[in-house]
């Protein structure tokens, strides 16, 4: 008997369209919930056969294939990726990471170091440590985790989406589904864009449901999901996951050479070009 396919799927707010009524679409799937980087670790390991993964560990990785027309993206504020920090840009020398995050901890090395001109020392933020008692001068967290957090003791906070859109004009992806290589789909690839469909058409059901979890407020969420974060994987949202991708290669947190293959089902991908990255 062949085992199911195995989907990670990160186990926040903004991912929850994307599942929605999965396990009634795909009953054969494995459906495993985790933070983004355990699930890049778990797909890289062959312990899954698609994964919503940061969308640097597609890259870093290599051979994988993306689900087409499905992301995790915004244009202008996110909300859920936010750098807290006591002083202003320029005065960042240290900075505390949180661990669940890859993409997001690379988009804010290079808004530090690009668009600030600074280099501060990094560290990680274990998910069981509240970022208060970080003594580092800003303190970078993803997810629910991001939006719950206030953190009176830090001035500042900045949202990495917004801080994006204002210095490219460019959409911003976070997520991606990746499909390890070899990996057969079948229908499920089907049901994932189903799920979508369904998903972003019942936000509002959605978000009653997961607002007490987080202990945020039901009209919140909605208007988060509804407004903030984008769930399309369109030509501008290309355009702004191959300007990352250039920019991480630059600052050698990726491997040059990479390209976007889309997966077609079959074993196979549509194979892309190469990215053109500037010298």
């Amino acid at each position: 008997m062949n085992r199911p396919i195995r989907i990670g799927a990160v186990n926040y707010l903004n991912t929850k369209p994307l599942i929605y009524d999965l396990p009634l679409l795909a009953p054969e799937v494995e459906l495993v919930l985790d933070v983004p980087s355990r699930l890049a670790d778990q797909l890289h390991a062959g312990s899954l056969d698609v994964a919503l993964i940061p969308v640097i560990e597609y890259f870093r990785a290599g051979g994988y294939a993306i689900v087409p027309d499905i992301a995790i993206a915004s244009r202008g504020p996110v909300l859920s990726v936010t750098l807290f920090s006591r002083v202003p840009w320029p005065e960042i020398r240290r900075v505390a990471l949180d661990e669940g995050s890859r993409t997001s901890a690379v988009l804010a090395q290079i808004l530090l170091r690009r668009r600030h001109d600074v280099q501060p020392e990094l560290e990680l933020l274990p998910l069981d440590r509240n970022a208060e008692e970080s003594n580092a001068d800003a303190v970078l967290l993803i997810g629910d985790r991001a939006m719950r957090a206030c953190l009176p003791g830090f001035a500042h906070a900045f949202d990495l989406g917004q801080e994006w859109f204002d210095w490219t004009g460019l959409p911003f992806v976070y997520a991606v589904w990746a499909v390890r290589a070899g990996a057969e789909l079948g229908p499920v690839a089907v049901a994932l864009n189903e799920a979508k469909r369904r998903g972003c058409g019942r936000l509002g059901i959605i978000a009653e449901q997961e607002a007490p979890r987080l202990g945020l407020d039901a009209g919140f969420c909605r208007r988060y999901l509804s407004t903030i974060i984008r769930f399309d994987l369109g030509p501008q949202e290309q355009a702004g996951l191959d300007h990352f991708y250039q920019l991480a290669c630059e600052l050698g947190l990726a491997p040059r050479g990479g390209r976007i293959l889309l997966y077609e089902g079959g074993g196979g991908a549509l194979h892309g070009e190469p990215l053109k990255i500037r010298n």
